[in-house]
């Protein structure tokens, strides 16, 4: 029990499963500890001193190690990234490893400042406003059908493949490319990793930035000549993201048994922007000061170097998603970053993995396997299969000598009212409601006639008393 006044760390929900024949099974209970297990493996795996140098220090909002400052808490998040003066181009940076990686003409949005970071910034907004959303949806509403349709037939669905080909198909119709959209999702992916992988602290790598100019020029050959490196990082940036969110929320609403919440249109908003905040895509901005000034009052000097822990600054590491119950829009949308340089393509963002919940939510998916990507740019999975956690079953007629409120069981994948919530049916031809010590007096059962004996606990004759089987009074139903 927790204490008083303390939020619970996790709590159960319960669900019944059944089978083709509609045997029901036991309770299944699933928590968000088990959905925050599964999930800190992407970075248990694949960052592990990362994700200890930064979890050492997330006691205090800000705290200084040498010439580099962790951020943690959400208004010194917000105030780095709003009132400091900050080198967009520094070595190390987002903006200095992407231009580096994506050499071509003009900027790549992360390094830019001023004018030219508002033109580029107000062309792509045009394509990522409300109406331009809208348009993409009509690409990949019918891939979304397509690609879960396996679920239906009771078959399997690799989330991290389908976020591949939805995110492919987006960026080429976002810039106008015509390339086969796993094709580009795959370089785009390639570009982020080997440009991760260049610039990992320790001794060079050999022949480590020879493979990420390959493939950036890959990721360039793709888009098309004369595109310049705005293109290649909105591809880069679109694609990224995209994989590593998409299959994380699933796996997270799978383990903690959201269904409910993604297939109601009134929590299902709530929840998107709760995943997105749990789960973090970019769970550690690197920055570095341009001058002096001041984070959640610890003084910072010109070429400090800021890591900026998202992850911490929306709470991800201690509450857990709720669509009732989520936190404020501000401190969520923290994930998109802030100020004029927040993520352009948060929009695109929460519409997608809000369809993609809703689509899935019908047939409660659960995690069949499972498999850490330690190669991605961001913390990620390389696969997360799921399989449809139910078994539709349209209502089937009884059979002779059975109750008729059995029928209901694996229609609605559960015991019905006066049933026993044990998971075991009744003996052939009894009356489950009567199974239980105190049971109804006898009255007649629908199987019963003049050729056939009665069934056990049941007479030929007598009215149905208050409590009795509800098939006992025949076509009509209960006398």
């Amino acid at each position: 029990m927790s204490r008083p006044g303390k939020r619970p760390y996790a709590y159960t929900t319960t669900a019944y499963t059944t089978t083709v024949s509609g045997e029901v099974h036991r309770p299944m209970t699933t928590c968000h500890a088990t959905a925050r297990r599964r999930d800190r493996r992407v970075y248990l795996f694949a960052r592990p001193l990362l994700f200890a140098l930064l979890g050492a220090g997330r006691g205090r909002p800000v705290r200084r190690l040498g010439r580099t400052v962790l951020v943690h808490g959400s208004e010194a998040y917000r105030e780095a990234l709003t009132r400091l003066p900050l080198d967009r181009a520094a070595a190390g940076t987002t903006g200095g490893a992407a231009r580096e990686a994506l050499r071509g003409d003009g900027g790549v949005l992360f390094d830019q400042e001023g004018g030219g970071h508002r033109a580029d910034r107000r062309a792509l907004a045009e394509r990522l406003g409300a109406a331009g959303v809208e348009e993409l949806r009509a690409v990949w509403r019918p891939l979304l059908a397509r690609e879960l349709a396996p679920l239906a037939r009771g078959g399997e669905v690799d989330v991290v493949a389908l976020a591949r080909v939805l995110s492919g198909s987006v960026v080429c119709a976002l810039l106008d490319v015509e390339a086969d959209a796993r094709e580009l999702a795959g370089a785009a992916a390639e570009a982020a990793a080997a440009s991760v992988r260049s610039h990992l602290p320790g001794p060079p790598r050999p022949g480590a930035r020879a493979r990420a100019e390959r493939s950036a020029a890959r990721l360039r050959g793709l888009l098309g000549p004369g595109r310049g490196a705005l293109p290649a990082m909105v591809a880069v940036a679109a694609v990224n993201t995209a994989v590593a969110a998409l299959p994380r929320a699933v796996a997270w609403c799978a383990d903690a048994g959201l269904w409910g919440q993604a297939g109601d249109a009134a929590t299902r908003p709530a929840l998107v922007d709760e995943l997105l905040r749990v789960t973090a895509a970019s769970p550690v901005l690197p920055r570095v000061a341009a001058g002096a000034g001041t984070v959640g009052g610890c003084p910072v000097r010109g070429g400090d170097r800021l890591l900026l822990v998202a992850r911490h600054a929306v709470g991800a590491h201690r509450r857990d998603p709720d669509g009732r119950d989520p936190v404020a829009p501000g401190v969520a949308r923290l994930v998109f970053g802030a100020g004029p340089h927040a993520c352009p393509g948060a929009r695109l963002a929460v519409v997608l993995l809000g369809d993609v919940l809703e689509a899935l939510a019908p047939h409660r998916p659960v995690v069949a396997r499972a498999r850490v990507d330690r190669r991605a740019a961001l913390p990620g999975w390389r696969r997360l299969t799921v399989r449809p956690g139910t078994t539709p079953k349209p209502p089937a007629r009884p059979h002779p000598g059975a109750c008729a409120a059995d029928a209901g069981t694996a229609a609605y994948g559960g015991p019905t009212a006066g049933h026993a919530e044990t998971g075991h049916g009744p003996a052939a031809g009894e009356c489950p409601a009567d199974s239980a010590a105190g049971a109804a007096p006898a009255r007649p059962h629908p199987a019963t006639s003049a050729t056939s004996p009665p069934a056990a606990g049941h007479t030929k004759t007598g009215p149905a008393p208050a409590g009795a089987c509800p098939a006992g009074g025949g076509v009509g139903g209960p006398a």
